[in-house]
């Protein structure tokens, strides 16, 4: 296989709100931190068990991020499609570090609102949420397709 897929889906809650920040070109660039959480009853002591994952989600999309950063908040329940990326860097004391992020791309990914806007600050109860519950930027244009495939 030439080459591969890297694609996440999560699906959880904002651990807090989302940090917003600019490249020096003017790109809006979102960053936020999401809890996903798995069940399970333990099959020897029938406790109910939880285990929590934290991940960093980073928008570079710009639409996407204009989207995040106006609607969500800390708790928010939302759907992400990204992808893994790990990246090196180095922290104050010269210790090589690395961080793996779901980053939505510029011309990929998906945010979904999974929860109403009623108790997340928005409007009072009962008013009508006017923002997208999903954003989606379509694939790149990939031409036309080669007629010599082998299947």
């Amino acid at each position: 296989m030439a080459g591969g897929v890297n694609k996440v889906i999560l699906v959880g809650n904002l651990g807090k709100d989302p940090e917003v920040r600019m490249t020096q070109e003017g790109t809006k660039i979102v960053t936020f931190s999401l809890a996903t959480s798995e069940q399970w009853r333990d099959r020897e002591t029938q406790e109910r068990k939880e285990r929590t994952e934290w991940h960093r989600v980073v928008i570079f999309n710009e639409k996407l991020a204009d989207i995040a950063d106006k609607y969500l908040r800390k708790g928010s329940k939302i759907y992400v499609e990204g992808q893994l990326q790990t990246r090196k860097w180095t922290d104050q004391t010269g210790q090589e570090r690395y961080t793996t992020e779901i980053i939505v791309p510029r011309f990929r990914g998906e945010i979904t609102m999974l929860d109403s806007a009623r108790g997340q600050g928005t409007g009072a109860e009962g008013d009508s949420f006017d923002a997208p519950s999903t954003a989606r930027e379509p694939f790149p244009s990939l031409g036309a397709i080669d007629d010599d495939l082998p299947f």
